[in-house]
């Protein structure tokens, strides 16, 4: 008996709405010409994608997830929870985001500030030209004019040198508390989701303590397959999926088809023995 191919699913993304060149209707169609077949938009604490996103992906028979992705401190890192299959117009969640984009907005102004001081001019302006919106400003957006301007190569060396966590072009700033964040997930009908763990620089015991954390919280999913993790790392944080309960999801985390490690849909399946976090849904 043949066994069916497993679902194309891309539950991580972003658009020109907070980080992402691509609008909605583009992700939507680049989603299914790359055989997509499951799809969310997630946004950086920004739900205005959706409707777009909604309308596009049903215009290309897709199934659509609606999702966003939240940005929250712990242990003094910034963290990323995704929500899955929220209510884009839950007033909680809706007030919510809205008060994150506000800090959004003041930290990108200390950061062109903090930038100038380093000898890089004009930088807070030079991000805005990458921005629909103040509030939407991230570090993404400083990195691509950065690079623009030929002061480096690529957006990754921005980061290594300035704009990752503890360098010194960077601000950090108070986001939302992990409880607070998975409480509106769960408030607006979704399901909560740690992104690409392995992008964290937890040592073991705060690994540790951040799935407990997350788990008493509410929290049933992590990120096991997606762009912002090495093949190798596909095995460990399955293993850690198991451990722990949690759901599994798959995403390429795509920002753009010129700096983006994988493509919507590319990436491979989960691994076996895991709990989609779909299942339920498709």
């Amino acid at each position: 008996m043949a066994v069916a191919a497993p679902l194309n699913v891309d539950l991580h993304c972003h658009s020109s709405f907070s980080d992402g060149v691509l609008a909605p209707e583009a992700l939507a169609q680049r989603a299914h010409k790359q055989g997509v077949q499951v799809w969310s938009l997630t946004d950086h604490d920004e739900l205005g994608g959706l409707a777009q996103a909604a309308k596009a992906a049903a215009d290309q028979g897709l199934v659509f997830i609606p999702g966003v992705e939240i940005s929250v401190s712990w242990a003094r890192q910034t963290v990323h929870i995704v929500g899955l299959n929220i209510d884009p117009e839950h007033a909680g969640l809706v007030n919510a985001l809205n008060e994150l984009r506000s800090w959004r907005e003041s930290r990108a102004r200390d950061m062109g500030d903090k930038l100038a001081t380093l000898g890089f001019d004009g930088c807070y302006e030079g991000a805005l030209t990458y921005a629909d919106n103040p509030q939407l400003l991230s570090r993404t957006h400083f990195a691509r004019y950065m690079v623009s301007r030929g002061w480096f190569k690529t957006m990754q060396d921005v980061f290594d040198r300035y704009l990752g966590d503890g360098k010194p072009g960077n601000v950090p700033t108070r986001w939302a508390s992990l409880e607070d964040a998975v409480n509106w997930i769960r408030a607006a009908g979704g399901m909560a989701v740690i992104a690409h763990p392995g992008r964290y620089k937890f040592d073991d015991t705060q690994f540790d303590a951040l799935y407990e954390v997350f788990r008493d919280a509410g929290g049933q999913g992590i990120e096991v397959v997606t762009g912002s993790h090495r093949p190798d790392q596909y095995a460990t944080y399955a293993q850690i999926a198991k451990h722990y309960g949690f759901k599994a999801s798959r995403g390429s985390d795509f920002h753009s088809p010129d700096e983006s490690p994988a493509d919507l849909g590319a990436l491979p399946p989960l691994p076996q023995g895991l709990k989609p976090v779909w299942a339920d849904w498709v």
